[in-house]
């Protein structure tokens, strides 16, 4: 079943990709049935706390007509970082499953691990690696072709 929904989710980062987003994509499912979706809108928005998880976090109070989220699992395809794990924890949601570990902002354990800490009121489950390798080569070939258009960039600026 997580792989279902992480499908769906790497779907989602692939149309932030194709708004020049980086390709994070995020869904929150309750009973095996789908509450909201979100995909990173941080660029096109101008908006520093518009990641996939906050999206779908917005979008799914608004569905169920309550901040907290309570017996929900939110799958994402990056581990998610200190202010959407903050959300996570602040909204009640039962379950976080992602698939790619962020080895310079993750707040799953990566890094540090808020989803969990014992002096909050509420901790998460917490599945990693779902899809991990698919994930994270979304994520590694968005920053390759990336970094080339800026490299092409700069030797078009240098003739």
């Amino acid at each position: 079943m997580d792989e279902k929904w992480m499908r769906l989710a790497m779907q989602l980062a692939e149309q932030a990709e194709l708004k020049g987003e980086v390709p994070v994509g995020a869904v929150l499912v309750k009973d095996d049935v789908l509450i909201a979706s979100g995909c990173n809108l941080s660029i096109v928005n101008h908006d520093p706390t518009a990641h996939a998880e906050m999206e779908c976090i917005r979008q799914a109070g608004k569905v169920l007509e309550n901040y907290r989220m309570l017996d929900t699992t939110l799958y994402v395809t990056l581990e998610p970082c200190t202010m959407c794990a903050g959300a996570m924890v602040h909204s009640r949601i039962a379950r976080v499953v992602y698939g790619a570990d962020d080895l310079k902002t993750g707040a799953a354990g990566s890094v540090i691990n808020l989803l969990q800490h014992p002096v909050f009121n509420h901790q998460l489950d917490v599945s990693s690696g779902v899809l991990a390798a698919e994930c994270g080569a979304q994520l590694s070939a968005f920053f390759q072709r990336r970094r080339a258009e800026k490299k092409a960039l700069k030797q078009l600026a240098k003739k």
